[in-house]
């Protein structure tokens, strides 16, 4: 028998395969990227579009033993980058992008290639951060595919792959020190991401205190924020502050908040900040060996995922998933 989270991932697939999209890798010729790209259209994941040179690609493919399906699609970025310069410069020319020339020296980047091709709508999402930090992602998909929304905040989550359940942890890549509001919203946001996965959402505000047991500015805030979440989502079930054992631990719970609706069987985490969240998640994935599938981007107006740089290929398979679900 297939465990949890075999069968979730089996979810992804089906959902991802029920309406395929085109999912684009700027750093095309990365290995890991190129494998995984080989799988996700095996599976019918997703049409896979890389970025990069398509000599040294497919004779990457063929001493790696992998096999380029026809959906999979090599783009030279040099030959397409000038079909957006006129574009990017109409966007940011108020915003620091004086001329053409700037733009083409901007769109050198397969990153910002890469996005302006999602703003265009040449292509439904985007899968990067192998080889370039969080930052490197983040930065110019707000420029980019937020600036216009009418709420542009972003919050990010993991979907941590336990053999017996998938938990999902926020946030742990995006707001480094989020005040109470920033809290109730990334509540909000990671909720709403579970419930479109099947998971319902009972969320776990954690801290390092449970209930009444501490005290201080950071449990307050945990209380401020579960209050502003009520008010915007009353049905939404949220608890806290709680600390992970007790969010997580039907006996645990039972000891320290026995009559809560969430403690023990917590499925949504919130942390109290980027650097707890950050850590834990390494930390967990790492010691267990579990797929992680994230940072998964929440709030964007067009999906763009961020990748771990040590993401395995089955992170990155499940991720490319994941962006290919947002954008239905």
């Amino acid at each position: 028998m297939k465990n949890y989270s075999e069968n979730f991932k089996l979810f992804l697939q089906k959902k991802a395969s029920s309406n395929i999209k085109k999912i684009i890798f700027p750093e095309g010729n990365n290995i890991k990227i190129i494998k995984s790209a080989s799988i996700s259209s095996k599976l019918k994941i997703a049409k896979c579009i890389l970025l990069g040179n398509k000599k040294y690609i497919k004779d990457t493919a063929i001493q790696n033993n992998f096999f380029l399906h026809e959906n999979i699609k090599i783009i030279n970025p040099d030959k397409i980058r000038k079909c957006y310069v006129d574009q990017l410069f109409k966007l940011r020319k108020d915003k620091g992008v004086t001329s053409h020339k700037d733009a083409c020296r901007l769109l050198d980047s397969n990153i910002i290639l890469s996005l302006m091709m999602l703003h265009q709508g040449d292509v439904d999402g985007v899968v990067a951060g192998i080889s370039h930090s969080t930052a490197d992602i983040i930065r110019p998909t707000f420029q980019l595919i937020q600036n216009n929304c009418r709420d542009p905040f972003v919050s990010s989550v993991f979907l941590m792959l336990f053999p017996k359940k998938v938990l999902v942890y926020g946030d742990c890549a995006v707001n480094r020190y989020p005040d109470s509001k920033m809290l109730a919203k990334i509540a909000i946001q990671s909720s709403y991401t579970a419930d479109s996965l099947g998971i319902k959402p009972k969320v776990a505000m954690l801290s390092y205190s449970t209930g009444i047991s501490g005290s201080g500015i950071s449990v307050d805030k945990i209380k401020d924020s579960i209050d502003i979440a009520k008010s915007i989502y009353p049905e939404l079930l949220i608890d806290g502050p709680i600390q992970y054992d007790a969010a997580v631990s039907k006996k645990i719970a039972r000891i320290k908040l026995p009559h809560s609706k969430v403690a023990g069987k917590a499925t949504v985490l919130i942390f109290p900040d980027l650097n707890s969240g950050n850590i834990t998640y390494k930390a967990v994935q790492r010691s267990s060996g579990i797929i992680s599938i994230g940072p998964i981007l929440q709030g964007l107006c067009k999906p763009v995922n961020d990748l771990s740089r040590g993401a395995t290929v089955d992170d990155i398979i499940y991720t490319t998933a994941m962006t290919a679900i947002q954008s239905f």
